[in-house]
């Protein structure tokens, strides 16, 4: 086989791996899905207008994201992780203070609008709950106990507290104003939270 040939074959080769994935266009397609979903909601949000908003054909996307679901909960996510992080001031109490009050300001926002339509859609939609579940709800959770955990270790709480059953008394309420609106989410609703939930868990 000639040189030429021989090259040939290689690129061949090659280029039937595939391009790797670039990070810029799956920054472009979950901005582009973000964009989307605020402005018509995970109804609404399709494959196609994703694909069209970021510039893209529908494969890239699919060969990322099997389902709109799961598009919609990285777009999201995307957004919104890096201002709920959890913070370590060397107390527990003021840890889980500081992180659920950025909770509340992100669920004040226009974003908490969409965090509750994507919680209402995911009533009659299984993928979109379960893409909550599994991207959000989980993950958050985890955190959570592991801040409890920091604060047993410390000697903050008690040895014996029930992890789940705490993480739902102090975000359960978020939630509740969140959906139903009866009440304002506030700072001041955070801390009469914190101490209420805390005051039993303290050792």
């Amino acid at each position: 086989m000639s040189t030429t040939k021989t090259k040939k074959a290689q690129t061949t080769v090659k280029s039937g791996r595939g391009r790797p994935r670039s990070p810029e266009t799956r920054a472009k397609i979950l901005k582009a899905a973000y964009e989307m979903l605020n402005e018509v909601g995970f109804i609404d949000l399709t494959i196609e207008g994703v694909a069209a908003k970021a510039g893209v054909g529908k494969p890239t996307i699919y060969r990322r994201w099997k389902t709109k679901a799961a598009l919609a909960m990285d777009a999201f996510l995307e957004a919104v992780n890096p201002e709920i992080a959890f913070p370590d001031r060397g107390s527990v109490k003021e840890d889980f203070r500081e992180q659920m009050q950025k909770v509340a300001k992100l669920m004040t926002s226009p974003r908490g609008e969409v965090l509750s339509r994507v919680i209402a859609c995911g009533q009659s939609n299984d993928e979109l709950i379960a893409a909550f579940r599994d991207n959000w709800l989980i993950p958050r959770r985890e955190d959570a106990k592991r801040i409890f955990q920091r604060g047993v270790e410390r000697g903050e709480l008690r040895e014996d507290i029930d992890a789940e059953v705490a993480i739902d008394a102090l975000y359960s309420p978020l939630f509740y104003r969140l959906l139903l609106k009866h009440q304002p989410l506030t700072n001041e609703f955070i801390d009469e939270l914190i101490d209420a939930v805390m005051g039993g868990l303290e050792d």
